[in-house]
């Protein structure tokens, strides 16, 4: 994996343990399509969960393994901006309990009884997608906020 840091850059180890949102882009016969999903960071591949009943990732990662990933964590009155970009190639794979359930802790917490309903007892109705990526574009884009006097004086 090839990573490309930019001026300012992070830890990108530290960063992907965040439970943020990635945006997963696919390629389509009809162009390309975007779906935000969960993910976990784990021996330089990203996991993600996927539904084929419901979600149409999987069917397009099958017929086109070229992917990107984007993930942004932002705080607007800090003006902290970190970027990761991926490229690369995804893979559908059997369903891993261990895998989701590493996943599914990072957002819902490690009681599973406390989890939305649906987000419990997954199992063969559902596919990992195993993401490797080729190269990674690794950016710190913070800025500095402005203030406007309207929000000092409150």
């Amino acid at each position: 994996m090839q990573i490309i840091r930019g001026n300012r850059c992070f830890d990108l180890d530290e960063f992907l343990k965040k439970p943020l949102f990635a945006h997963l882009s696919t390629l389509s016969k009809e162009g390309p399509r975007e779906s935000p999903v969960w993910f976990y960071w784990e021996n330089e591949c990203i996991w993600i969960i996927g539904t084929p009943s419901s979600d149409s990732f999987p069917g397009r990662i099958k017929e086109n393994s070229k992917c990107a990933i984007g993930i942004v964590d932002l705080n607007h009155t800090t003006g902290k901006v970190l970027h990761a970009g991926f490229r690369g190639h995804a893979k559908v794979e059997q369903f891993d309990k261990g895998i989701a359930e590493r996943l599914l802790t990072r957002y819902l917490g490690s009681h599973e009884e406390k989890w939305d309903p649906r987000f419990r007892n997954l199992g063969d109705s559902n596919v990992l997608i195993r993401f490797v990526p080729e190269t990674v574009v690794v950016r710190d884009q913070s800025f500095v906020p402005s203030i406007e006097k309207s929000e000092v004086d409150i």
